[in-house]
């Protein structure tokens, strides 16, 4: 499977509990609070924009508004040193 060219989470608000999606993928994560579930999904979106992938993350309230949304920078690359720092 082809990693995307930007990760796409969210948590949301069931029922039951909280949801961490994937965009893309067909599975969920459940968590009894919002807290566990934000949690949980900001270390995924870390992991993720390690492999050299950006991350966005939005987070819903209860209600489905958005409580906030989250950018990951992809790591740079081991060997990515600037130019002008390298020795002649």
């Amino acid at each position: 499977m082809k990693a995307p060219d930007l990760w796409v989470l969210s948590v949301e608000a069931l029922p039951f509990g909280w949801a961490v999606r994937t965009e893309g993928t067909a599975g969920e994560m459940l968590f009894p609070t919002g807290a566990a579930a934000e949690s949980a999904v900001r270390r995924l979106a870390e992991r993720l924009a390690s492999t050299g992938v950006p991350a966005k993350l939005t987070v819903r309230l209860r209600d489905g508004s958005v409580a906030g949304r989250f950018i990951f920078p992809p790591a740079p690359a081991s060997d990515a040193t600037p130019a002008w720092l390298r020795a002649a």
